[in-house]
């Protein structure tokens, strides 16, 4: 058995890869991974052994920051913790051995709670205990911000006209306390919409992106969008209402009754001939302006559907023909 021991004793040695002595911590584990990880991340080094490098220092990782493995590798090395070891029952035997999946990037993201935790890269400290940066290949400087995450916030005209609040919620990734790893926790964002919000507006709630290590948050953007009303539509501070009128109306002048946004009912006259393109405008009685402390408003612009009769009797032609012709 001692033979067999010393046998399987030999391999890496997965504390000389992260330089850490056999009674390392748990945290200092996690502080040598990171130190090394980033240093050799094949998107940052020019080393052509970073990718190797890279996964050799995953792979230790992920051995000795879970406790189960990491005994197995301290009683028996490398060889014994993927080859299996000597069971203690009485049939004899090996447990399991230990396969590193091989994807150093999972390690990375699993780690830093992300794909890319870092979108720049930093200036490394002068300690070198104290990590170094990480990021693409565009040269050193200060931590740059992830960019905005956009998003549509899609409002009736109704909550447009009168103002409302609506209430966000988001998912995001948030650095736990010890600092290396993350959670996803739910926060409730509120937007007080203003009257007269145009679409396109945007509202901005600074840095409440998914956290990094080393990383700003993103802001995270809404964008007005109108939703489609079955009544009007919006252009600018100018409201759209199409009314059916019969051709009898259209000829004779009539008044005609539109219901508001704000649930009034307008009585507008019409005693001009409604033409094909006749439009009839409604002074402040649009959309609110968003920055207006006056209470102004745009206007409505009334077009007409006209119904044209689909028989009419021979009295009724003679009668036209007697107006019109």
């Amino acid at each position: 058995y001692n033979e067999y021991k010393s046998y399987l004793s030999m391999g890496k040695d997965y504390y000389q890869i992260l330089t850490l002595t056999r009674n390392a911590a748990l945290a200092d584990v996690k502080k040598a991974y990171r130190k090394l990880s980033l240093k050799h991340h094949p998107d940052r080094s020019e080393d052509p052994k970073s990718e190797d490098l890279f996964t050799e220092v995953a792979e230790a990782y992920d051995v000795l920051s879970v406790p189960n493995r990491r005994a197995v590798y301290d009683q028996f090395g490398e060889e014994g913790l993927k080859s299996g070891v000597p069971t203690t029952d009485e049939v004899g035997g090996f447990s399991g051995g230990y396969i590193f999946h091989g994807n150093a990037n999972k390690v990375f993201k699993d780690f830093f709670g992300g794909d890319n935790p870092f979108s720049e890269f930093f200036e490394p400290p002068r300690d070198p205990d104290m990590g170094i940066g990480f990021g693409g290949l565009r040269g050193r400087g200060r931590p740059k911000q992830d960019p905005p995450i956009e998003r549509d916030l899609a409002l009736t005209l109704e909550e447009l006209y009168k103002g409302s609040i609506k209430k966000m919620k988001i998912s995001r990734r948030v650095m736990n306390d010890d600092g290396h790893t993350s959670s996803i926790r739910d926060k409730i964002l509120t937007i007080n919409v203003k009257p007269g919000w145009a679409a396109g507006t945007r509202i901005t709630f600074q840095k409440e992106g998914d956290q990094g290590p080393n990383s700003i948050p993103a802001d995270i953007v809404f964008i007005v969008k109108d939703k489609d009303h079955p009544l009007y539509k919006r252009e600018g501070v100018d409201l759209h209402y199409t009314a059916t009128i019969p051709l009898g109306s259209a000829l004779t002048g009539c008044v005609i009754e539109i219901p508001t946004l704000d649930e009034r009912l307008i009585s507008v006259p019409i005693n001009d001939i409604v033409q094909p393109g006749y439009t009839k405008r409604v002074v402040g009685e649009g959309m609110p302006f968003s920055k207006s402390k006056d209470g102004d408003k745009g206007d409505l612009i009334v077009s007409f559907d006209i119904q044209f009769p689909t028989q009419l009797s021979v009295e009724k032609k003679n009668i036209i023909k007697q107006a019109l012709l």
